[in-house]
């Protein structure tokens, strides 16, 4: 007598270890579930959607992670009876856990074996609109970019004539006097510090990259953080070590991050008791960006994150954080986040901002290092 059990549950798992691998490759969140909405799997895109593990997601079902009454319930209670494949798009799930505005398409079809399984894909629509933001980041950043080369030849020459006769003034003026000459040259050297500022976007070489080693750059950030602007606050890191390398620039790198974490820790703000910055790094396979000037898109699998728990981006902002001039801080210029956006994209990326009270996300996505022969730089 044959004796199939053995070989048919092995291929069963072998079947389910596969189709686990396969759902961890998708750039979307996709859950398996139980007729009566229990999952059963999720694969690390849901797992950073939901903000849950796939061991925490196993011990809920789905009316117990989405809104009350979600159009997801319906959905997936229609699908279930009918026994075959539904969409349904622009669905909202937001909640105060997930945040605002989380608006999906949703995919739901049988699962082949065991019957009466679903699979749930939730492919979120923000992605589009945040790469034509991004997009339109750029744009801002260029036109800064001739503002800049016209101020430094239209500004900056005269000041230093304005600022040369103050100081013949100075000595030539009582101590009533002095005072003025002394605060005219004082504005002018802020002046020209701003420009200076704004020259960075006025180059527009191409950037000199090779193999960077992320982690070695944001260790760096950290040890200048915590030796001035950020001792007060407590960091925490969540690294990938087998992330490979990036292809980029390092002094810009670290510009970059350092940017970032900066305005973090002034987000927290100096009295800020439980302040944290959070940085993490993760290899998303998946996403891929077109750029202009790029025949095809370019694959963007490294994920680097700052995050932090202060009180959030003001909402009519928020959409405007990267154009130049925006910023909240009454002493700022605006021209740090514009900055991030212009190295960014002068490396092949994309950075983006999720805020939320107590959980602002700066994310940035950069291409990986290949060698010369097309492989993949070694592990970061």
């Amino acid at each position: 007598m044959s004796k199939p059990g053995p070989r048919t549950d092995a291929a069963s798992r072998d079947g389910f270890a596969q189709a686990s691998e396969v759902m961890n490759l998708l750039p979307h969140a996709v859950l398996t579930v139980e007729a009566d909405g229990t999952v059963v799997d999720a694969n690390a895109a849901a797992e950073s959607f939901f903000d849950m593990s796939r061991a925490m997601l196993r011990r809920h079902r789905l009316a117990e992670i989405v809104p009350f009454a979600s159009p997801l319930l319906a959905l997936l209670d229609e699908a279930v009876k009918r026994g075959t494949a539904l969409n349904e798009y622009q669905v909202d799930l937001g909640n105060p856990k997930l945040g605002p505005d989380r608006v999906v398409d949703i995919h739901i079809s049988p699962v082949p074996e065991p019957r009466g399984r679903m699979m749930v894909l939730l492919q979120e629509r923000s992605i589009a609109a945040k790469f034509d933001r991004q997009l339109t980041h750029r744009g801002a950043a260029r036109s800064v970019s001739a503002l800049a080369a016209m101020l430094a030849h239209e500004i900056k020459n005269p000041l230093s004539g304005i600022r040369g006769a103050a100081q013949l003034l100075e000595t030539a003026v009582g101590d009533e006097d002095r005072a003025l000459t002394r605060l005219i040259c004082e504005e002018t050297d802020r002046i020209v510090k701003l420009v200076d500022r704004m020259e960075a976007f006025s180059d527009l070489r191409p950037i000199e990259r090779e193999s960077v080693n992320i982690h070695a750059v944001l260790d760096h950030v950290k040890r200048v953080a915590l030796a001035g602007f950020a001792r007060h606050i407590r960091f925490a890191e969540t690294y990938d070590p087998s992330l490979p390398p990036v292809f980029g620039n390092r002094d810009q790198l670290i510009q970059v991050f350092l940017n970032l974490v900066k305005n973090a820790a002034e987000a927290l703000g100096p009295d800020t008791i439980d302040g944290t910055i959070e940085l993490t790094t993760a290899f998303r396979p998946g996403v891929r960006l077109r750029t202009p000037g790029s025949p095809t898109p370019v694959s963007l699998p490294l994920e680097f994150c700052v995050r932090d728990n202060g009180p959030g981006v003001p909402s009519d902002i928020a959409a405007h954080l990267f154009d130049p001039f925006v910023t909240t801080k009454s002493s700022g210029t605006g021209l740090g986040l514009a900055l991030v956006a212009k190295v960014i994209g002068d490396h092949g990326g994309t950075v983006e901002c999720e805020s939320y009270p107590r959980r602002t996300t700066f994310r940035v996505l950069l291409p990986m290092f290949a060698a010369r022969d097309g492989r993949g730089g070694g592990g970061a």
